[in-house]
């Protein structure tokens, strides 16, 4: 489904926002950031522009820069709603624009050291929020000039290990959707992943979650419910035996004030995982309401 992004007032759009906000939970890999523009096409490696950065940046940690969603580290970049969203490229950024996305992208670097691959109001933004960037693009970012000046900038930073780069990706992803940074006890070092397009999470030999191609958000086994369980997020409480797969509002008897609509959640029963599911309603509203579908379950015991 594409988000559209065409006005400056995107930048409130309550996806936008909660995209930003939930970077804030996100960590850089490695000493050193590339900073690359945005791409009209989605995800953004498919473009012709980051196929050509991604020849010159492997191994380093990559931001994206975007407006409204601010940045997109990518490992993120399949995940919805940024994989799917459509605005217009023209360069030119507004003064709020670059106020919002200056301030996302500072929280994000920290101290890391900066190499930033941008032009018009990309650069614009970094020039104003970050401090000791390296500026490697002249004129064109994809002019063979311009490479070549970011590939001798990357190679005086040290590549980060491929299995330590997926765990990280696969954590990242956790903490955005689950928005906590202890969803990375989902992600274990000794965790398996099987699959090309969908994708199974294996642990311990047995299947906690699928990291989905249409979207690049996670669904639930019973085994991740378990997790949630654990470190005490996105859990909603019942009463009774669950013997259907549609959980009703008057069956809810708490529920974890943070889940908002299509989450994945786990349901309880005296403290034991019943099932797990996506939320319909926010927790706060299967609270309250007295009739309707609270959570679609998609495993239950």
């Amino acid at each position: 489904m594409k988000v559209l992004c065409i006005t400056e007032e995107s930048l409130f759009r309550p996806d936008a926002v909660r995209w930003r906000e939930r970077m804030n939970l996100l960590q850089p890999m490695g000493d050193a950031l590339v900073i690359l523009p945005c791409s009209m096409k989605k995800p953004y490696s498919s473009s012709r522009s980051h196929l050509i950065f991604m020849k010159a940046t492997k191994g380093i940690q990559e931001v994206i820069i975007t407006s409204p969603f601010g940045i997109c580290p990518r490992e993120l970049e399949k995940t919805y709603p940024i994989q799917s969203y459509d605005t217009s490229t023209t360069g030119e950024w507004a003064y709020e624009e670059v106020k919002v996305v200056g301030e996302c992208l500072k929280n994000y670097v920290a101290d890391r050291e900066v190499i930033a691959h941008v032009e018009g109001g990309y650069k614009q933004v970094c020039e104003e929020y970050l401090d000791n960037a390296v500026y490697t693009s002249e004129g064109k970012t994809t002019s063979p000039h311009s490479i070549n000046n970011l590939k001798m900038e990357v190679k005086k930073h040290s590549r980060i290990n491929r299995r330590e780069k997926t765990l990280h990706m696969l954590r990242s992803i956790a903490r955005y959707q689950f928005n906590s940074k202890k969803a990375d006890a989902l992600i274990q070092d000794n965790v398996k992943i099987i699959g090309r397009f969908d994708r199974r999470i294996i642990m311990d030999g047995k299947q906690i979650a699928t990291l989905h191609f249409n979207n690049g958000l996670y669904s639930l086994n019973l085994e991740g419910g378990e997790i949630l369980k654990d470190i005490g997020i996105k859990w909603v409480e019942i009463g009774f035996e669950l013997k259907t797969n549609s959980l009703f509002s008057p069956g809810v008897e708490n529920a974890h004030k943070d889940i908002i609509p299509n989450d994945e959640v786990v349901v309880l029963r005296n403290n034991e995982v019943v099932g797990v599911g996506k939320a319909v309603l926010s927790g706060n509203e299967m609270k309250r309401a007295s009739k309707g579908i609270a959570v679609k379950i998609r495993h239950r015991k």
